[in-house]
């Protein structure tokens, strides 16, 4: 199976993975306006699980390291599908109420509290369990990224005036979907080997805890997104006949995309998480806040208009972003 050899190149796959998880969302952006999110998700979810299949078959398989992807299946105990498959569950659960938050407290509350719970607490909890890295320069950096996302949601606030409808409800359901989120990362790392080369029996490799880590995401949607489909926080109830009588092809496809968008990051974050450590690998990865942003200041002109205050504070945010991922980079070799 194809293994990263080297620090370096982790962090490049690393930033890969920032921008898969920083821009699948740009996907539900091109969805019809009519179409709602839990019945995109479903493609979503789709997506995840195809290219999950596809890079475990290919990169998982071939190659003289390792072990191929159906032999790693054979071999792994029953704790490592738990752990793998419960992260999926997890990762489910958080991403979907994020979203309920997004619609209830908006964007600029709920998007900056969730995700920044989840890098403090998901860096914290990984480094905790595998301790790699100088602390001072990787904690550091996940502050000043910590700070750019509430500059963020600070720029956002001021952007939106009046039209801010944040909410005490919304804010805590963000903070349980930033907790969850900071968790299902330290499950998948729990399912896996620590050596990719001589794996040990009964754990993962990467590629085999990607798809049972898929599975997790494809079958608990049966039951968190079809909950949120009959209960929704905004919006009237969406039926499953809807999945086929409200859509197209293209419809279908777009979702399935961003899926396949995530799930690239995804694998390249397991990948490179043998010699970058995972509280690395994965405080790089949701860094994908500020990629994020980027999209909205620089391609769906989200501030268009703003004045100079906020510029200042766009400014700023990228900078402490920027500086901060040169800090957690920097902990590797410090």
């Amino acid at each position: 199976m194809f293994i990263v050899e080297n620090y370096t190149f982790s962090v490049f796959l690393c930033f890969i993975t920032m921008l898969c998880w920083g821009s699948w969302a740009n996907t539900q952006k091109l969805s019809p306006k009519s179409w709602p999110f839990t019945l995109f998700y479903w493609d979503y979810a789709i997506g995840v699980l195809l290219f999950s299949l596809l890079i475990g078959i290919s990169l998982g398989s071939f190659g003289e390291s390792g072990r191929p992807l159906f032999e790693d299946l054979m071999q792994a105990n029953l704790v490592s599908y738990l752990n793998a498959f419960l992260g999926g569950v997890v990762f489910n659960l958080a991403n979907l109420i994020i979203v309920a938050a997004i619609s209830i407290a908006g964007m600029s509350v709920a998007f900056p509290i969730g995700i920044g719970t989840a890098l403090i607490l998901g860096v914290f909890v990984n480094y905790v369990s595998t301790p790699i890295g100088n602390p001072y320069y990787l904690f550091l950096g996940v502050f000043l990224i910590v700070l750019a996302i509430l500059i963020d949601a600070i720029a956002y606030k001021y952007h939106l005036g009046d039209k801010n409808t944040s909410s005490y409800r919304g804010i805590v359901i963000s903070l349980i979907g930033g907790i969850l989120m900071g968790l299902f990362y330290r499950f998948v790392a729990s399912s896996m080997s620590s050596d990719f080369n001589n794996p040990v029996s009964g754990l993962f490799t990467p590629y085999s805890a990607l798809l049972i880590f898929s599975f997790g995401i494809f079958i608990s949607n049966f039951i968190w997104n079809t909950y949120f489909m009959y209960k929704p926080i905004e919006g009237d109830p969406v039926k499953f006949r809807n999945y086929i009588s409200n859509s197209t092809l293209k419809t279908h496809l777009i979702g399935i995309l961003g899926g396949i968008i995530w799930c690239v990051g995804m694998s390249l974050s397991l990948i490179s998480s043998e010699k970058a450590g995972y509280p690395i690998s994965y405080g790089l990865g949701q860094g994908a806040t500020m990629v994020a942003a980027a999209w909205g200041v620089f391609v769906w002109k989200e501030f268009k208009g703003a004045s100079l205050k906020i510029n200042v504070l766009i400014s700023l945010m990228f900078l402490l972003f920027i500086s901060g991922l040169i800090l957690i980079i920097m902990s590797r070799y410090n």
